[in-house]
């Protein structure tokens, strides 16, 4: 008997993990807040600043909330970006409720349709990591209609967890403490 509650619980941990290891995906809202599409006030808060200390996945959704009368988002190419070119965006957004699927790695480029808004500064690149195709772990369980902001990325050289990957709060960790202390 002593051992079975334990064992039940090790089941219990690792069926709930597997069956939730195909994640939802994040709903992340651009800048961190509402009102981040807009011209930064100044050069050194750019909204390129955030996407450089975020991470985005393939699957999460990015949003945007802005004033439709006002401005809109552009999806464009990277010369596009470059040269704020309004002309001929790949997908253009004026609903001010914007959200967009990031369905593949790579870069993403994005231009305020208002104009002069692009060479102010208002516009973002996100770049979004490839998929990891080895086994276990998968991102955080989130409701998909509730707005984030992704994990930041790790400071260069940051030490790896002694755990080989196992990150403190996930399904992989806890089993893990549930194995040893089921040992102990």
């Amino acid at each position: 008997m002593g051992i079975i509650v334990p064992v039940l619980t090790l089941v219990f941990l690792l069926v709930t993990k597997v069956s939730h290891g195909a994640s939802n995906p994040r709903v992340i809202l651009v800048g961190g807040s509402v009102g981040s599409w807009k011209v930064p006030d100044s050069p050194n808060n750019t909204l390129n600043h955030w996407a450089e200390n975020n991470r985005f996945k393939v699957g999460d959704f990015i949003v945007w909330k802005y004033d439709m009368k006002v401005d809109s988002v552009l999806q464009v190419t990277k010369e596009d970006y470059e040269t704020c070119n309004t002309a001929n965006p790949l997908k253009q957004y004026n609903d001010g409720d914007t959200k967009v699927e990031l369905d593949k790695s790579g870069p993403y480029f994005f231009i305020s349709g208002a104009p002069g808004n692009c060479a102010k500064g208002e516009k973002i690149t996100l770049v979004v990591l490839a998929e990891r195709k080895s086994g276990g772990g998968g991102a955080p369980q989130v409701s998909p209609d509730t707005a984030q902001t992704p994990s930041p990325a790790p400071a260069p050289g940051a030490a790896h967890n002694a755990a080989a990957g196992l990150k403190v709060g996930s399904g992989w960790f806890l089993t893990a403490v549930v194995i040893g202390l089921a040992m102990a």
